[in-house]
């Protein structure tokens, strides 16, 4: 396993971020759903939010690195193959883009006009800081995993793939959940017309690719290897 520092002090940091998501999942389940805003009571529960989606893959993700550590530290021999692959793939081609996307459209939005992805009857349902737990502190996790330890990147045609194939599983799943219940899971997608709803998911499936692309960029930063070994298409 290629780290940035020992192998131990590696393990305890993603003990602590495994711990923090950990908490956060908890405390996120807990809250109190009010009438205004019934959100786990309605079709689909929390699984229709990308946040909550992207919360429960970080909780995997940094409890799975903190696993192969563990693994390797207690039974004093060398981590499976199979695992480090799994935990490269994962993090390259869905744990850093769809986490990053989530930041960075929900904070976008809510710049523009915070009403049309987080109305301000949420601040009295939802702690301030739970609101930056699932939508800012992702972010800096995201670039300490890239900073602590070397992914090896799959090549960019098979790794856009795999994301556009995850938003588009997404993107289905949204207008299902429309057609099943009525609701729209978002408010701004309530405002847009047929068109304008067309444009707006086409917009939020394109922008992943770019992460994508700036995940392999931050990892040649940070390594001064390139992202992939593998000819890029």
């Amino acid at each position: 396993m290629t780290a940035r520092v020992d192998l131990k002090w590696c393990s305890l940091i993603h003990m602590a971020i495994f711990a923090w998501y950990i908490f956060t999942l908890k405390s996120n389940c807990s809250l109190e759903i009010s009438a205004r805003h019934p959100g786990a009571r309605q079709y689909g529960g929390r699984w229709k939010y990308l946040t909550f989606i992207n919360l429960v893959m970080q909780t995997v993700f940094f409890g799975f690195c903190f696993l192969t550590e563990a693994m390797y530290l207690l039974l004093s021999s060398k981590v499976p193959t199979l695992m480090l692959k799994i935990r490269d793939a994962v993090f390259t081609t869905l744990v850093f883009p769809v986490g990053t996307f989530v930041a960075m459209s929900f904070w976008s939005i809510y710049a523009y006009d915070r009403e049309l992805v987080y109305p301000k009857f949420l601040d009295e349902i939802i702690p301030n800081w739970l609101n930056h737990a699932l939508h800012t502190v992702i972010l800096p996790l995201l670039l300490v995993q890239h900073y602590l330890q070397h992914h090896q990147y799959p090549s960019r045609a098979r790794g856009i793939l795999v994301l556009a194939l995850f938003a588009s599983l997404y993107l289905s799943w949204v207008l299902w959940v429309h057609y099943a219940s009525g609701i729209w899971v978002y408010p701004i997608m309530a405002k847009l017309s047929p068109v304008g709803l067309m444009l707006f998911f086409a917009a939020s499936a394109l922008a992943m690719a770019p992460l994508y692309l700036l995940g392999e960029k931050l990892s040649h930063a940070c390594w001064g290897t390139p992202g992939s070994e593998k000819k890029k298409k």
